[in-house]
């Protein structure tokens, strides 16, 4: 299966099954050319004693063990050290730590409210309640890279390079945000079950423990160090035409980082054709962007490769402002619909750099 499929029917169908004899293997082929630029999951179920998670490096066609499968938390959260699927990227990964964010999901309406109808693309005012949702800063493993870069960026978490100058930025491959339900955990015995610079610097094995990595002290240091530009604090979700459309907006002194994820639910393939964003800075200025695709490129969201997740960046004339907009999809058909972008908050945090604001020109990659 696809690993959309993993994401829609696994969770569920392993949840009917006692834990104790159901077995789940997944083989990660990433030499398949039936799904490209992204891990290729399947996955069967059996009634036997143990679970085991298959993997092929590409240099090889021969699948290997890597792990036992776990049953996903449908409760409480992953630890350090916790190893995972991503379920809609198919990478392998370990977590590092959790953040705690407030999740506007503007699909979700009160029962004692009604929908309103909307023209596409329309800027909707009204007020959204957030409810608090776990996410984890991750590693990915290299290996597993060149596979998902178009489907996601793997250089997109950015940081100060120096807290006094905040207009210097650097980027560690390999990292990111996933939500809790995007996690498959598996466990393996292998003391290095995955490849990143940083690993054998932020986590260590101890086989006493579970999960069997644990936090070196350099980890906390470095979330400390860095927590600033590392905290996830508010995550806004909307959809439109069965296209979810997820921001999670980052302070980076004298810009904001925002990350999206567009996501197909339904059936139907589309191709993003275009962006129109809307900037409303507090110093009273409202600045209109649009341009074709996004970061350069113009993904096609099918039901095998669901998802395409992107990173960008903004700086205003102000300590504040608001972003909106929406993204402009093709059928197959050669019609044209829009998905809305839900409004979301740049909010800065003067007490973060010593410089304080640094006022900018506006300024918006894609």
């Amino acid at each position: 299966m696809a690993a959309c499929v993993i994401r829609r029917t696994l969770l569920s169908t392993v949840n009917k099954y006692n834990r104790k004899h159901a077995i789940s293997v997944l083989n990660v082929d990433l030499n398949s050319r039936q799904t490209p630029n992204m891990t290729r999951l399947s996955c069967s179920l059996f009634n036997v004693q143990q679970k085991r998670l298959m993997s092929s490096r590409p240099e090889g066609k021969v699948l290997e063990t890597v792990g036992v499968f776990e049953a996903p938390k449908q409760q409480g959260k992953y630890e350090t050290g916790q190893l995972f699927l991503h379920s809609v990227f198919g990478y392998r990964g370990i977590v590092l730590f959790p953040w705690h964010a407030r999740l506007y999901d503007r699909d979700v309406i009160p029962a004692t409210e009604s929908k309103p109808t909307e023209p596409p693309g329309a800027h909707r005012s009204k007020e959204v309640k957030g409810k608090t949702h776990t996410y984890y800063q991750v590693l990915i493993d290299t290996r597993d890279c060149p596979h998902i870069s178009q489907r996601s960026q793997t250089e997109a978490v950015t940081f100060l390079a120096n807290h006094d100058d905040s207009r210097a930025l650097y980027a560690i491959p390999g990292l990111d945000y996933v939500s809790h339900e995007d996690i498959l955990p598996y466990n393996s015995t292998d003391q290095v079950p995955i490849q990143h610079e940083l690993f054998e610097r932020f986590l260590q094995f101890n086989a006493s423990k579970v999960p069997p990595f644990i936090p070196r002290d350099t980890l906390q240091a470095w979330q400390e160090k860095n927590h600033p530009w590392l905290e996830l604090s508010d995550v806004h979700r909307e959809t439109t035409e069965n296209i979810r459309v997820t921001v999670i907006p980052f302070y980076m002194g004298m810009r904001w980082r925002y990350c999206i994820r567009l996501e197909n639910m339904g059936e139907e393939v589309v191709q993003l054709r275009e962006r129109h964003w809307r900037i409303f800075s507090l110093s009273g200025t409202l600045e209109t962007v649009r341009g074709r695709g996004v970061v350069g490129r113009e993904p096609v969201l099918s039901e095998e490769q669901p998802a395409f997740q992107y990173s960008s960046h903004v700086s205003l004339q102000a300590p504040s402002g608001h972003m909106w907009g929406s993204y402009r999809l093709e059928r197959p058909n050669g019609t044209f619909f829009d998905v809305r972008i839900p409004p979301f908050s740049l909010e800065s945090k003067k007490d973060d750099t010593p410089n304080g604001f640094l006022p900018g020109p506006f300024t918006s990659l894609a």
